[in-house]
C-alpha cells in the first residue's frame, strides 16, 4: 500500500489543481482577468506566487545537484543571492516603479511596456518574438527536471511521465488563467515551504545529524579534490572550483529575474503599493528556506554510495539525476510523496508563469497589436488559451529530446531573455534620457552575446565546453547592454517629452 502512496497523493494533487482551474475559468471574463487576475490579489498570494514562479525543478534538480557536487558549501552562495537580490531587493527596488509606470502607460506585458515607453511598435514585436522563442527551452528544462523525478519515484518511463505532466499543465493553465494560477501558487507555496524543511530534516537524520553532515560534506569535498589530482579521469573526483562560474550562476539567477517577463508580471498585478514591503518580507522568508534547502540537499549528493552516484552502465556523473537519486534512496516512501508534491508545485507554478508570459506575447503584443487591433475580449481570451496549450506542447517537444544538461538549457534561455530585456527595461524605468535607439542596441547586444558567443564555443570547443561556460556567457550578455544603452542614448535624440511625462506621471 505504501508503494502506491506517492502515486495516489500526486493523483489527488492533480485533481485539486484541475478543480481550481475550473473554478478560475468561471471567474475569468476577459484578458485582464486571465493575465493579471484583475489586480485584485493580496500581498501574501502575490509574494508566494513570485517565489513559486522563481524556483522550479530546474533549480531543485539541475542546479542544486550540479553545483552542490562541484562546489560543496560554496553552492549556498547561489541560494543567498537568490534570496537577497532576486527576492528582497527585487521587491523593494522594482515593485513601486513597475506598478506606477505600468499604470501610467496602461500596459500589461513587457513588450507593451517597451512599445509605450519608447514609442515603438516594432520593439513590441521584437520583444514578443524573443519571449516566445526563448521561453520554450526554459520551460523544457523545467519539464525535463520534473520528469527525472517522476521516473525515479514511480519508475514511469521518461516519455510517459513527461506527457502526463504536459497534459495536466495544459488543462490547468488554459482553463484557469491567473485567477486560478495565483491561488494554486499559494497552496503550492505552502507545500514547497513545509516540504523543503521536512526534506532537510529527514536527509540530515539519515546522514547522522547536522554536525556530522557538515563535517562529512567538508571532508568529502577535500577528498574528491585530492582524488582528481591523483587521477583526473576518476569520475568521483572534482577539479579546483571555478569561482567565476559560481559567481556567474549567482549573478544570472539572482539579477536575471529583474528582466524576466514572467517575474516582472507579478509586479503589474499588485493591487496597492502598501503591499510591497509585506510582499518583500514574505518572498525573502520563502526563498531563504526553499532555495536554501534545495542547494543544501545538493551538497549532500556526494555522500551517497558510489554505486548510486554513477550512471547505470557508465562511468560518468549525471548531474541532473543526482538529487532524484539522493531523495529516492535516502527518504522513506511517504516522505518522497511530499517531496514529489514539492517539486511538482515548484515546476507547475514556474510553467504557468512562463506560459502566461509567452501566450500574452503573441496574443496581446502581436495579434491584437498588429494583425487585429479590434479583436474582442472574447476572441483574445480564446486565443490566450489556445496559445497556452501550443506553448506547453512546444516545450514538451523540446524536452522529449532529453538534452543532457538542464543547467545549459536554462542558462541559454536566461541569457537571451534577460540579456535582451534587463538593461532596456531598467533604464527605461529609472532614467528619463533613455532613447529608443539605446534600447534597441541594448536588446541586440544582449541577444548577440548570449547566442553568438555560445554557438561560437559550440563550434570552436564543442557543446560540452559551451555548456560548462553557459552561465558565464549568460551573465556577460546581461552586463554588456548596461554599457551600450546609456552610450547610444547620449548620442541619439532624446525621447519625446509627452512620452516621458506620461511614463513618469508628470503633469504639464
Amino acid at each position: 500500500m505504501l508503494v502506491s502512496f506517492p502515486f495516489w497523493l500526486a493523483f489527488l494533487f492533480f485533481l485539486a489543481v484541475i478543480g481550481v482551474a475550473v473554478w478560475g475559468m468561471t471567474k475569468t471574463k476577459n484578458v485582464n482577468d486571465f493575465f493579471l487576475g484583475g489586480k485584485t490579489l493580496g500581498p501574501w498570494i502575490l509574494a508566494v506566487s513570485y517565489g513559486t514562479a522563481y524556483f522550479s525543478a530546474a533549480a531543485f534538480i539541475g542546479f542544486s545537484g550540479k553545483f552542490g557536487w562541484l562546489y560543496g558549501f560554496n553552492a549556498l552562495w547561489i541560494a543567498l543571492g537568490n534570496t537577497l537580490i532576486g527576492g528582497l531587493l527585487a521587491w523593494l527596488i522594482l515593485g513601486k516603479p513597475i506598478r506606477r509606470m505600468s499604470h501610467n502607460l496602461n500596459v500589461m506585458t513587457m513588450p507593451e511596456f517597451f512599445a509605450q515607453r519608447y514609442g515603438s511598435q516594432k520593439m513590441k514585436a521584437l520583444s514578443a518574438a524573443v519571449i516566445f522563442i526563448f521561453m520554450a527551452p526554459y520551460s523544457a528544462s523545467v519539464y525535463q527536471g520534473l520528469s527525472y523525478l517522476f521516473e525515479s519515484v514511480f519508475q514511469i518511463p521518461f516519455l510517459y511521465a513527461l506527457l502526463t505532466i504536459t497534459i495536466i499543465s495544459g488543462v490547468y493553465i488554459a482553463l484557469g488563467g491567473y485567477q486560478a494560477v495565483a491561488r494554486v501558487d499559494f497552496l503550492q507555496g505552502i507545500v514547497m515551504f513545509v516540504g523543503a524543511i521536512l526534506m532537510i530534516l529527514f536527509l540530515v537524520s539519515r546522514f547522522g545529524g547536522f554536525a556530522n553532515v557538515l563535517d562529512s560534506i567538508q571532508k568529502n569535498f577535500a577528498e574528491r579534490l585530492t582524488l582528481h589530482q591523483a587521477d583526473p579521469k576518476n569520475p568521483l573526483g572534482i577539479p579546483e572550483p571555478n569561482l567565476w562560474i559560481l559567481a556567474a550562476v549567482t549573478f544570472m539567477t539572482s539579477f536575471g529575474v529583474w528582466g524576466m517577463p514572467q517575474m516582472v508580471h507579478k509586479f503589474y498585478a499588485i493591487k496597492d503599493e502598501k503591499q510591497i514591503v509585506r510582499g518583500a518580507i514574505v518572498t525573502t522568508v520563502f526563498a531563504f528556506f526553499v532555495v536554501g534547502a534545495a542547494y543544501f540537499a545538493g551538497t549532500m549528493c556526494p555522500l551517497m554510495e558510489k554505486e548510486t552516484i554513477l550512471s547505470e552502465g557508465s562511468n560518468a556523473i549525471a548531474y541532473d539525476q543526482l538529487v532524484p537519486k539522493l531523495l529516492s534512496t535516502k527518504l522513506p516512501q511517504a516522505m518522497m510523496a511530499i517531496i514529489l508534491l514539492l517539486v511538482l508545485s515548484a515546476s507547475i507554478s514556474t510553467l504557468t508563469a512562463l506560459v502566461l508570459a509567452s501566450a500574452s506575447a503573441v496574443a496581446i503584443d502581436l495579434y491584437k497589436g498588429y494583425l487585429n487591433p479590434n479583436a474582442s475580449s472574447g476572441q483574445m481570451l480564446l486565443l490566450m488559451r489556445i496559445l497556452s496549450c501550443f506553448f506547453i506542447f512546444a516545450s514538451f517537444a523540446i524536452a522529449v529530446g532529453q538534452i543532457s544538461w538542464i543547467v545549459t538549457l536554462m542558462s541559454v534561455s536566461w541569457g537571451a531573455i534577460a540579456g535582451a530585456f534587463m538593461a532596456p527595461f531598467l533604464y527605461g524605468l529609472f532614467w528619463k534620457r533613455t532613447t529608443k535607439a539605446g534600447a534597441y542596441c541594448g536588446m541586440f547586444a544582449g541577444l548577440l552575446v548570449s547566442n553568438g558567443v555560445f554557438f561560437y564555443f559550440c563550434y570552436a570547443y564543442g557543446g560540452k565546453t559551451a555548456g560548462a561556460y553557459s552561465p558565464l556567457i549568460a551573465s556577460v550578455a546581461m552586463v554588456v547592454p548596461f554599457f551600450i544603452v546609456p552610450i547610444v542614448s547620449w548620442l541619439t535624440v532624446p525621447p519625446k517629452e509627452e512620452i516621458i511625462r506620461q511614463a513618469f506621471g508628470e503633469k504639464r
